[in-house]
């Protein structure tokens, strides 16, 4: 009996001996990295009024202190001290509809150029999408399942980013980018190279909805963008044409919130839009063509609209033929849409939706700034940082990045600018972000810093 006691005593001894060796023991005395912005006027994402002389502490990626009072920074946080001089801090800026594959290249080379080279594109585009102070976006459709996990990993810096994945479309839809002597598709046809490379897949029918619907839930999409309508840009459709049934949207629905998240779609029309707001969708992507009474019933069933100001102006998406035709009755419909939207307290979330043409995506801050027919400077910033994270928050379960965003806040994620100005009383400051934007933050790390 002495000797069972004496090897269990042993064998004890020699267990806590290995974990002591290899168990990851913390250290009291680690060091915390942050930053302390002393005598900034902060903008804090959802209030019209600059909070005047405050100064704000980072601890890790959050924001741990707001306060007008001096901040005592805690024994174990190593601080980088930063004098904002009266300049303005606010929440990092949020583009609600963007594509984040589809502006870094010409559609010709979307459409044909080697997986390989549009990864890369897309990767650039990405860094210059964070520089112009876009830390989050909404990504509308397209192949970023793998920028985000690079984004994500520190590989590459750019936004965060909520993925659709490939947008879903019906045949001849907004979505169907096959070339004539692809038609007819039979069963044993190749899928064609925009689906294969994950910018749309095409679905006919209730099953083959649900069925590429869950492909996109299975590699991480936080919503599901549906094509529900004609579009501009799209090769056959034209702009009145509803897309999808009722059962085909509810269809769609269903597989989102059966993983907790919801359906974005692509509409313009009133019968498009009406259809996908009783088949349960939580937002219309456009909507410029929207008469009074569909307008109503957004607001009657709590009902996003993701707009964006297409006017035919300089920044327009370039468009010849029946595209052109098309692109000019939305430029008509934008104002009156923005003016329903004001008149029936519609949730309203902004985006840019800008496409092939990667030499005007500098523009990004600009499309918002130029909104300013509509909308006072306050409640542009607000659309664009508090409120559009309020959509992004629509994705429940499948949220990427739990947390508060576009708000500056104590516990809020730290996705930060410093403007070299007032936007609340200069809204064009933001087209200009290479010289106004001194800082720029995301998750608690500096990735511009143009004042040292």
């Amino acid at each position: 009996m002495i000797f069972f006691n004496r090897l269990r005593l042993f064998l004890v001894g020699f267990i806590m001996v290995f974990l002591a060796a290899f168990w990851p023991v913390s250290d009291a005395n680690a060091q915390q990295s942050g930053v302390l912005f002393s005598n900034v006027n902060v903008f804090d994402g959802e209030n019209h009024e600059l909070l005047r002389g405050y100064n704000v502490l980072v601890v890790g990626n959050k924001i741990h202190t707001v306060s007008r009072r001096s901040i005592s920074v805690p024994n174990d946080v190593s601080v980088t001290r930063i004098d904002g001089e009266g300049r303005t801090l606010m929440p990092g800026l949020i583009d609600a509809h963007y594509h984040a594959a589809l502006t870094a290249l010409p559609l010709m080379a979307a459409m044909t150029a080697d997986p390989g080279y549009t990864h890369i594109a897309m990767g650039q585009q990405a860094q210059k999408t964070l520089m112009r102070g876009f830390t989050t976006v909404r990504d509308a459709s397209g192949p970023v399942f793998g920028l985000k996990r690079a984004i994500d990993e520190g590989l590459i810096p750019g936004p965060r980013i909520y993925p659709s994945g490939a947008m879903v479309s019906q045949t001849a839809g907004h979505g169907d980018f096959r070339l004539p002597h692809e038609v007819p598709r039979t069963p044993n046809s190749p899928l064609s190279h925009t689906e294969t490379q994950g910018v749309s897949v095409i679905a006919d029918g209730v099953d083959e909805v649900l069925r590429r619907v869950r492909e996109q839930l299975m590699m991480g999409a936080s919503q599901i963008k549906l094509a529900g309508g004609g579009g501009v840009s799209s090769l056959y459709d034209p702009l009145d044409a509803s897309q999808y049934t009722f059962d085909e949207i509810r269809a769609a629905v269903d597989a989102a919130e059966a993983w907790g998240t919801y359906v974005m779609i692509h509409a313009y029309t009133p019968r498009a839009v009406q259809m996908a707001i009783r088949a349960g969708v939580k937002s219309i992507e456009h909507g410029q063509l929207l008469d009074e009474e569909t307008v109503i019933m957004m607001a009657e069933n709590d009902v996003w609209w993701s707009l964006q100001p297409f006017l035919d102006d300089e920044f327009a998406n370039p468009q010849t033929g029946p595209n052109r035709v098309k692109q000019l009755m939305v430029a008509r419909g934008t104002e009156q849409a923005f003016e329903l939207a004001r008149k029936h307290n519609v949730n309203v979330a902004w985006g840019t939706d800008m496409l092939f043409n990667p030499a005007a995506v500098v523009n990004q801050g600009a499309h918002l700034a130029k909104m300013a027919v509509w909308y006072t400077p306050a409640e542009l910033l607000v659309m664009a940082t508090s409120n559009n994270a309020r959509l992004l928050k629509l994705s429940g379960e499948r949220n990427p990045y739990p947390g508060d965003l576009g708000v500056v806040k104590e516990g809020a994620l730290a996705d930060l600018i410093l403007v070299d100005g007032n936007p609340l009383e200069n809204i064009d400051l933001i087209r200009d972000p290479d010289s106004n934007f001194v800082i720029i933050m995301k998750n608690g790390r500096i990735y511009k810093n143009t004042l040292n």
